[in-house]
């Protein structure tokens, strides 16, 4: 999977516990500790949305092992027409995460066999698109 663990560290040097505000135009990345539900988002090409399913009923089995090493848990990948929604959790922290697979040579081959099927994958300054929380509902407890 193309995942933000590629772009290792903090994009812009920021409190990790702290998000966008959309009414001041102020950036932070998301909380990124362990067992925290990170979101980011991903844009497609148009046309193609057949292809990058198929890469991904076909996850190579190395990568799988990548993110599992990495901590990467609870990974699901959304598609709304051109529009990934990535949501995920991690057991180390996203910047353990990141330095794993930022070095390891299957994220790399991974990430490059997949690259021409994206329109936009982060931010000007190389940061991922980070989503931010605006409503939770936890349920109620058992």
């Amino acid at each position: 999977m193309s995942t933000p663990a590629d772009r290792p560290g903090t994009a812009r040097g920021v409190d990790p516990g702290a998000v966008d505000d959309p009414g001041t135009g102020s950036w932070a990345a998301p909380a990124r500790g362990p067992g925290r539900q990170l979101c980011y988002l991903y844009r497609l090409r148009p046309g193609a949305e057949a292809e990058y399913e198929r890469r991904h009923a076909e996850v190579w089995p190395e990568l799988l092992a990548l993110l599992d090493d990495a901590g990467l848990y609870d990974y699901t990948i959304y598609r709304h027409g051109l529009l990934l929604i990535c949501v995920l959790r991690t057991r180390w922290g996203f910047d353990h995460a990141s330095r794993v697979t930022g070095d390891a040579e299957v994220q790399a081959r991974w990430t490059a066999s997949l690259a021409h099927l994206f329109a936009e994958i982060a931010d000007a300054d190389g940061a991922p698109l980070w989503a931010y929380p605006v409503f939770h509902h936890a349920g109620r407890p058992s």
